[in-house]
């Protein structure tokens, strides 16, 4: 089971943000925003966070990526 914050990151673009900006608006550590640059799991608090200051839904900003996708293992 995978994670993808490929739309946050697009939608940072947009917004005319730098990932540095939001870590400093909504006060998480450098190591939880290096595990959201690596696509690793964070905090359900942390992705709210992010929510709220970016006025939007959590599927605006991570999409979930099934590792099993590839076929069967039969």
């Amino acid at each position: 089971m995978g994670f993808s914050y490929n739309k946050l990151w697009k939608l940072l673009i947009d917004k005319n943000m730098k990932k540095v900006e939001l870590r400093d608006k909504i006060s998480i550590s450098p190591n939880t925003l290096s595990r959201l640059s690596k696509n690793e799991k964070v905090n359900l608090d942390v992705l709210g966070k992010i929510c709220k200051e970016l006025k939007c839904n959590i599927g605006d900003i991570v999409d979930y990526i099934d590792d099993d996708a590839g076929g069967d293992s039969k």
